[in-house]
């Protein structure tokens, strides 16, 4: 039997306003910090251990994983990868949702913000909200740096990271903690639970809530629940 966590960060300060964060890398607010702090002290009083960490490049889920093990006192090698960023909102990103959702309607607007083919407007290549000049992202190709995603693009970058690095370290026997976004999450839930895409987009992850998956020695899902403020 095989174990895993995986955490959305905490609430980020663009969460806090209501905007489309994407891979624009803003921090988290207040409530966030607090939110990821509760999570780290709930699996150290629930006994969790892990080897090793996974999470994206962005600083609000690095900085929850970080407060985590702080919370845990734990020092263990953290794993930082692209694959696992945020679902890329194109154009929409630093916009208001509520601004949005008046401005083209409840139906577009939830294409947008859930379908799961459906990709938001492209960013222009030339704006300077575009990642392709931010240092992080120096060794990647252009084309995978994206210019808007919807949730099957991320599926699709999220996936190979996961079945090429993810699952063959838990099959080694690592503990291990992935701190991540809503839709990289939502990916992987997708895979794992073998959701259809009308399932999918009804599903929503909550802020710094530890989630809990157990594998048979197959890595099927045998079971899943949350780790939450009840405990």
């Amino acid at each position: 039997m095989y174990k895993l966590v995986i955490i959305r960060h905490g609430q980020s300060l663009w969460n806090r306003e209501n905007i489309f964060t994407g891979w624009t890398d803003i921090d988290l607010s207040p409530e966030g910090i607090e939110e990821a702090k509760l999570a780290g002290i709930i699996l150290k009083k629930m006994g969790y251990e892990f080897d090793m960490a996974f999470t994206s490049v962005l600083i609000r889920a690095i900085r929850t994983l970080d407060i985590i093990l702080k919370e845990m006192e734990v020092t263990i090698p953290i794993y930082y990868n692209w694959r696992l960023n945020e679902r890329h909102y194109g154009a929409l990103q630093g916009m208001n949702k509520f601004d949005i959702k008046e401005k083209y309607g409840e139906e577009q607007f939830m294409q947008w913000r859930r379908g799961y083919e459906h990709r938001p407007p492209e960013l222009a290549k030339d704006d300077p909200r575009s990642s392709k000049n931010d240092p992080k992202y120096k060794d990647l190709k252009e084309e995978e740096i994206p210019l808007t995603e919807s949730l099957k693009d991320t599926e699709d970058r999220v996936l190979p990271f996961w079945n090429d690095i993810i699952v063959p370290t838990i099959k080694d026997g690592k503990r291990i903690i992935i701190s991540a976004h809503g839709n990289s999450i939502r990916a992987i839930m997708k895979f794992v639970e073998e959701l259809d895409p009308k399932e999918i987009e009804m599903v929503e992850v909550p802020t710094g809530i530890p989630i809990v998956y157990e594998f048979d020695e197959k890595m099927k899902m045998v079971k899943k629940y949350y780790l939450d403020k009840t405990v």
